[in-house]
């Protein structure tokens, strides 16, 4: 057994209370050993079910930046197989996926050899795992330059070839456009559908933290890959987003707060500063990076 949990140096003692997590509610483990239990359990039972055909798995996301947070984060990954899937194989993973615990989820994507060697960003069809739901037959919009990015430059190996082995390619200006894209796409229409909904929203109504949370440190961080062609964690996009925009800061702290596990109330005109963080971050996006 390949145990990642060495690979994951001065991560703190954290106490998890959830027993879907750990045999007995309130057991002391590191982080590292919460993640190495999950991903070795997938791998036990995606082995009994279909032997030989999960040939290499790789951590991404907030647990391969050393930002992974209890109750909080997911567990990402990246799964190679040795064949494209049939439909039994589908079955299979489908109720493979079904026996892990609820929480923390393993979410990630599955290339098989073909998607191997291309490292495909136009989320094309390929089977995927959201939520802790897993899918297959449609369109994955986890297969994205950023995804590869993360693989190649802070991927956790659990089995398989080692990470530099793999020959992930990163074209810079997919990953350039993607996160434009992405900001002028998806987060401004976000913001735009948050001052709709909240023009009539007295400015002291309570709402959803991670709604908030999500707003303030989703576009920070792509605003960092286009700055530094690298990934930070939504802890880290805080920090810059402050620095970025200093009016912006207080909120971007109170968010890291929040994922910390710190007790923060947010409101209706905290949400509206949110949007409007999504808004300036976008622009000066588009400003510095864009065409």
């Amino acid at each position: 057994m390949h145990c990642i949990s060495p690979c994951l140096p001065g991560l703190p003692a954290v106490t998890v209370c959830g027993p879907s997590l750990v045999e007995a509610a309130g057991h002391a483990v590191t982080v590292g050993e919460v993640i190495d239990d999950l991903t070795m359990r997938f791998l036990d039972l995606a082995d009994r079910a279909i032997p030989g055909y999960v040939r290499g798995l790789y951590v991404v996301g907030s647990a391969a930046l050393g930002a992974w947070q209890p109750g909080v984060s997911d567990v990402d990954v990246v799964i190679l197989t040795s064949r494209p899937a049939g439909l039994a194989d589908l079955n299979q993973l489908r109720a493979v996926h079904a026996e892990m615990p609820e929480l923390p989820h393993l979410d990630g994507v599955y290339l098989d050899p073909a998607l191997a060697q291309v490292w495909p960003v136009d989320q094309r069809p390929a089977p995927f795992v959201v939520d802790g739901q897993f899918s297959s037959g449609e369109p994955c919009g986890e297969l994205t330059p950023v995804l590869w990015l993360t693989l190649r430059r802070y991927g956790i190996r659990v089995r398989g070839p080692e990470v530099p082995e793999l020959g992930v390619r990163v074209d810079l200006e997919q990953l350039r456009r993607y996160n434009l894209e992405n900001l002028r796409g998806y987060w401004r229409g976000t913001a735009a559908t948050l001052s709709a909904t909240l023009a009539d929203v007295p400015g002291d109504q309570a709402v959803d933290a991670g709604t908030v949370v999500w707003c303030v440190l989703g576009p920070a961080r792509l605003h960092y890959t286009l700055a530094h062609v690298d990934v930070i964690s939504k802890a880290a996009a805080g920090a810059y987003l402050g620095e970025l925009f200093p009016e912006y800061a207080d909120l971007a702290r109170r968010a890291v707060r929040w994922r910390a596990g710190e007790p923060e109330r947010f409101t209706a005109a905290d949400l509206a500063l949110a949007g409007r963080s999504v808004d300036a971050v976008a622009d000066d996006a588009w400003r510095r990076f864009g065409d």
